[in-house]
Order: structure tokens, then C-alpha cells, then sequence
């Protein structure tokens, strides 16, 4: 910054106030690092003024985002991870349960997907798991298993709240979450919203496993709601693309059936 002596011009006074200012300057840096900068001299040249400035935010930003990475990585350490093994401790039985629900007779069946929803032997049922650890991937994964529990046991609108919870990028899963919801619905007798489900559940990035066991539902039930021209665009689809599934065999007899109410 350049300096010009005028008459009366005193450098020690000037001197002073320098100091003065640079003292004053320190001890606001000591209190608080959002005043890093302190304002500058009034004779300070727009330049300067402007890079001081941009100084000062850049500085407050690195600062923010150094603290936010200090705070993420703390809770991952000290908060997710270790809720995420409790989760995993927890959800343990209940899967259990749910397992040998699938496994038993269909007068066991019952109990079995009950005590996978409340609970037993000192652990938490699905529903409490989904509840409690909800920010957890088993928290997560507890609605999925919470909503076919409930499908099974003819609890169908629980069934759809769960399932509706439950979020994930893997196909087979997300494909059988809409048509968990679509069967839900189906049993409701809300046979459009079955439909619109069993629909989104074969548009799930195919594969062989439940693209046409989608696809076959969509079929026959837009025959049953007289919608010929989507049963006739999912029947072709099994047709041309899954020829060795279990569903191609109903194709032909369908597709003529369809054809023929349009």
C-alpha cells in the first residue's frame, strides 16, 4: 500500500496506530475463525480490499468443510457402524423365523411369520428393527421381510405400508417389492393399483427370474379387466424374449384369448 507524507505528518504516531490495529486484529483472530481478515485500513485500494475478502470466505469454507468431514467420519465410526452390527445382532432371529415360516406346514406358517414380526428369544421382531434402526441398511431390509410377512398372514394393507418403506437398486428385490405390493392389492380387490404394480415390477431391468413371472400377472389380469392390448404387449414380450420360462407355456392359449376381445 503506498504512503504519501503530508504537512504534519507524524510516523510515529502512524507507527502506533498500526500496532494498535494488528493487536486488535489478533485478538479477534482468537475468537472466532469466521473474522480471519480484519477490516482493512480505509485507505486500502479496491483490489485489495476485494482479494481480502475472498480470502477471508475461501479460508471460512475449507474450515467448513473440514469440520463436516471430521463429523462424518466420526459418525460412521462411532454411531453407524456400531448400529449397524446392533441391527444386524438383532434382525438375526427374526430372519430366522421368517426362514422357517417358508419352510413349514401351513399350520405352523402363521405363528411363525408372527414371531418374525414381534419377536422372540430376547430379540426384536421385524417391526422393531425397522422401527428402531430405520437409518440402517437392516432397518431397511426389516420392511421387506416385515411386508411379506404380513402378505402371508392376510394383513395386506400392513403388508403394502412395509413394502412401500422398503428401497433398493437391486432388480430382483425391487421387482419383487412392486409385486409383493401388486398381490397386496390384488387381495384388497384394488385390481387397477395390482395391475399398475405388476406393471412397474416387469419393468424392472429384465431378468430371467421375475421379468416373466410379472409380465404373465400383468397378462392376466388386464384379460380379467378387459385391457386386450396390455396383456397382448406382455404375452409378446414372454414370447419373444423369455422362451424358456416356466410362463412361455401359457403364452399361446392367452395370447389367442386376448386377440380375440380386442
Amino acid at each position: 500500500m503506498a504512503t504519501y507524507k503530508k504537512r504534519g505528518y507524524k510516523p510515529k504516531a502512524v507507527k502506533e496506530q498500526v500496532e494498535t490495529e494488528a493487536e486488535i486484529a489478533a485478538e479477534e483472530m482468537e475468537s472466532t475463525t469466521a473474522e480471519v481478515f480484519n477490516a482493512l485500513d480505509e485507505t486500502a485500494g479496491k483490489t485489495e480490499e476485494w482479494v481480502a475478502n475472498n480470502q477471508k470466505y475461501i479460508f471460512i469454507g475449507v474450515a467448513a468443510l473440514a469440520l463436516f468431514a471430521l463429523a462424518y467420519v466420526g459418525f460412521d465410526k462411532f454411531v453407524k457402524q456400531p448400529k449397524e452390527t446392533t441391527a444386524a445382532n438383532e434382525i438375526y432371529q427374526s430372519q430366522k423365523f421368517f426362514t422357517q415360516a417358508e419352510q413349514a406346514s401351513a399350520t405352523q406358517q402363521d405363528s411363525l411369520y408372527t414371531l418374525a414380526l414381534t419377536g422372540g428369544q430376547g430379540k426384536l421382531g421385524l417391526l422393531d428393527v425397522a422401527d428402531k434402526y430405520g437409518s440402517t441398511s437392516t432397518g431397511n431390509i426389516a420392511n421387506y421381510y416385515a411386508g411379506f410377512a404380513f402378505l402371508k398372514t392376510g394383513k395386506y394393507k400392513e403388508a403394502i405400508e412395509s413394502l412401500e418403506k422398503f428401497s433398493t437398486k437391486e432388480v430382483v428385490l425391487k421387482a419383487l417389492t412392486y409385486g409383493g405390493i401388486g398381490d397386496a392389492f390384488a387381495q384388497l380387490k384394488d385390481y387397477e393399483e395390482a395391475l399398475k404394480y405388476y406393471e412397474k415390477a416387469s419393468g424392472v431391468k429384465g431378468n430371467s427370474f421375475t421379468t416373466p413371472k410379472f409380465l404373465m400377472k400383468t397378462a392376466k389380469l388386464a384379460i380379467e379387466l378387459g385391457k386386450p392390448a396390455v396383456a397382448i404387449s406382455s404375452l409378446e414380450k414372454i414370447d419373444k424374449e423369455y422362451a424358456k420360462s416356466t410362463e412361455f407355456s401359457e403364452v399361446e392359449g392367452l395370447l389367442a384369448k386376448a386377440i380375440a376381445m380386442k
